[in-house]
Order: C-alpha cells, then structure tokens, then sequence
C-alpha cells in the first residue's frame, strides 16, 4: 500500500517525465494520475504511473510513464462479461520499453527481472520499443513489460479497459492501488 508521501513523489516524478516528452496535460488530468504499486509496496521495481484521457465502451487512450527499470508485471486481459479481453498498442513515445510477450524466447533480453519474483515472468519475446516505434497485442496475450535505464513514456490505445479484472501471474499482485487517506 501506498503513503499519501509516496504517492504525491512517484506523482511529481511523473509530471517530469510527461515533460520530458512534451506531453501537456490540463490540470483536470494532472490530478487524476494513477500511481500503481500493484500491492507489493516496491514502487521503483514494480510498478506504473498513468492517467487515462478516455475509457468508453469501444476505445480507451492513457499515457504510461515508467521510471528507471520499473516493471509493469506479466499479465493478460481476459473475456470479461462474454466480450474478448482488451487489444492494445503501446507506442514509445520517450525513453526505451522492453516489452515482453509470447513466442520465441530472445537470446539475452535487456530486462532486469524484479528480485525474488522471477518465477512470476514466464514469457520472454522481446520487443524493443524506442521513440515512434509501436507494438499492437491482440486479446488474451500474456505480455509484461519494463523502462530502460532513462525510463519511459508510452501511450495506449486500446479497447475498452478491464484492469480490475487483469489476471497477473503473480497471485499477491492487486491491481487497483490503496492509498491511505
């Protein structure tokens, strides 16, 4: 669980990596960014900071912001309510992303598994994405993914986002963050 403390830092870090890629938000938006530990409580080593523009019933459009090495953790988006899990495409907008996804296992792929969860990543198909380069997962794809030395942004464009009903493969993850007031 989050402190109020760190969560108005890991905020303020993100502000400055939104700067970093010219990305202007208004300051309606700027108070809704989502600062995700996933409920481990290791913000630097896992974790995920967003603010989500627009999630309708057919799109939904966010920018993720990953610092240093952070992981966003193995997971999928699964059928929800007899609809097919989320498509989506993640485009590197600055920085460097190591996206991970099924197939063909890459010889020496440049992510750093978090400690003592490596267990959890179980699939190992690198992609590497760097500025103006995109990579599009279709529904039920396990997939994770992790910021490069300098930390990166991304934008998501996707269908419709479920994440309280992502399946991680790691079973303590808790999607949704809790903030003590």
């Amino acid at each position: 669980m989050l402190t109020n403390i760190q969560y108005n830092e890991a905020k303020s870090k993100t502000l400055e990596y939104f700067r970093k890629a010219n990305i202007v938000l208004t300051k309606e938006e700027t108070e809704r960014i989502e600062v995700a530990d996933f409920g481990l409580n290791e913000l630097e080593q896992t974790g995920l900071e967003l603010i989500t523009y627009v999630n309708t019933d057919r799109c939904c459009s966010k920018e993720l912001v990953l610092f240093p090495h952070q992981t966003c953790p193995e997971h999928i988006h699964p059928f929800v309510l007899g609809e097919p899990g989320k498509e989506e495409t993640f485009r590197c907008r600055w920085g460097e992303v190591y996206l991970y996804v099924e197939g063909e296992p890459s010889g020496s792929p440049k992510a750093i598994l978090p400690k003592g969860k490596e267990k959890t990543y179980t699939v190992s198909h690198e992609i590497i994405l760097k500025p103006g380069r995109q990579y599009t997962l279709v529904p039920n794809t396990k997939h994770w993914f992790q910021a490069g030395p300098e930390g990166a942004v991304v934008s998501e464009f996707s269908t419709k986002s479920r994440d309280e009903f992502d399946i991680f493969t790691d079973t303590d993850i808790r999607r949704i963050p809790e903030i003590p007031e």
